[in-house]
């Protein structure tokens, strides 16, 4: 199998035909094969969760297009405003849990400008703003689950 332009513009008609504004393209060669590697045609406005990751890296490559990828730590405020720690006295079963999301790293990928892919480490909370339409290679250990 050849990725080629005009199967990258097969991918991308797919993507402007979803609503969630993007289309992958399973790069398994059966379903026992408990790695992931995909192509994902994005297009701008396609909104992905922060997520992570906790058992692998995710390698991504860019093909075509223009994308960050942005990594952020979680932070967890409670109630009372505090960050970690509770007033002596105060019972935690009162108090309401917070997460927030703080943007740490911003990794810019367009290889037209020989910025080609990063590695996102295991566990990192992250997600990709899509800048032009774009094509990545992602690749993770272990079986998908959805």
């Amino acid at each position: 199998m050849e990725f080629n332009k005009e199967f990258l513009d097969k991918l991308f008609e797919r993507a402007t035909e979803n609503p969630r504004l993007r289309q992958n393209f399973d790069l398994r060669t059966s379903s026992a094969d408990t790695s992931q590697r995909m192509l994902n045609a994005l297009l701008p406005g396609t909104k992905v969760p922060i997520h992570r990751h906790e058992d692998t890296t995710e390698t991504v490559i860019c093909l075509c297009g223009k994308l960050d990828e942005v990594i952020y730590e979680e932070a967890i405020l409670y109630e009372n405003g505090m960050s970690s720690g509770f007033p002596h006295g105060m019972d935690v079963q009162d108090i309401s849990r917070k997460v927030e999301y703080r943007e740490i790293q911003r990794i810019h990928l367009c290889p037209a400008e020989a910025r080609y892919g990063c590695q996102i480490p295991k566990g990192a909370w992250h997600t990709v703003e899509v800048i032009e339409p774009s094509v990545i290679f992602e690749a993770k250990d272990g079986a998908y689950k959805s």
